[in-house]
């Protein structure tokens, strides 16, 4: 069956907007089509089909799952905005100490109703701050958590998936070219693509000859806002055999 749409879920306050760019100038065949799933279990959707990998938070359970950690996102403290601690400037940091005494929101309430709560003047409550710009309130505002573990983003997908659509979107995530980001080239046939296994711990597989997606080659940044995972990806091919060397 021909696929119509490339599905990517992706748990709220993640955006595919440059990812979703570099897809469009590269798959214009296969539209993307970004899903929002449930951040409580985003597996789910990808269990069942719906979608075809998901962009979610770690930790997760992935057995069964092939993950790249793509970039971390620092954590703050949502504030009402007539705490004391919203007379910090911008860039000031809050150490985790400091909010000892306060009463948090985050541990028993899901992110939007925490913010909710703050607006009235009634504790505090630490997130991602991509969760704080997407709950924003008029009455609230936030500042960075010097020392508080922050959350990482990681694209999953079933471990057993291996095609040329998952290999290109790896590869836009990866910040690979577009001459470099698929296995194969589409006129290969299907049993000389090598299997990717790698991919889980960030790092890809080793090719033989004559499979240009197997060498080994220095991989992009990925297009998050932070650090991104960094990854081999493969080189491109010259007169249809594989250097064994990524791009320069």
């Amino acid at each position: 069956m021909t696929e119509t749409s490339f599905r990517v879920g992706a748990v709220p306050g993640v955006t595919l907007s440059k990812w979703s760019r570099a897809w469009a100038e590269r798959r214009a065949d296969l539209p993307l089509e970004v899903v929002e799933v449930d951040p409580t279990d985003p597996l789910a959707r990808v269990s069942d089909g719906s979608v075809d990998m998901v962009l979610a938070r770690l930790p997760l359970a992935t057995e069964g799952f092939s993950a790249i950690p793509l970039y971390e996102e620092r954590v703050v403290v949502v504030v009402a905005k007539d705490h004391v601690l919203a007379a910090l400037a911008p860039d000031e940091e809050v150490p985790l100490a400091d909010l000892a005494d306060e009463h948090r929101h985050d541990a028993d309430l899901s992110p939007a109703d925490a913010v909710a709560v703050v607006a009235t003047g009634a504790g505090v409550a630490l997130m991602p701050q991509s969760l704080a710009r997407l709950h924003a309130q008029k009455g609230t505002t936030y500042r960075f958590v010097a020392d508080a573990p922050g959350t990482t983003i990681a694209l999953l997908w079933p471990e057993d998936r291996h095609d040329d659509d998952t290999d290109d979107f790896v590869g836009v995530v990866r910040g690979r070219t577009a001459r470099s980001s698929r296995g194969r080239s589409r006129d290969d046939a299907p049993e000389e693509a090598p299997a990717r296994r790698g991919a889980a711990e960030g790092k890809g597989g080793k090719g033989g000859t004559g499979k240009g997606a197997g060498g080994k080659g220095a991989g992009g940044r990925t297009g998050g806002p932070s650090r991104g995972g960094r990854s081999k990806g493969g080189g491109p091919r010259r007169g249809g055999t594989s250097r064994g060397r990524g791009g320069r």
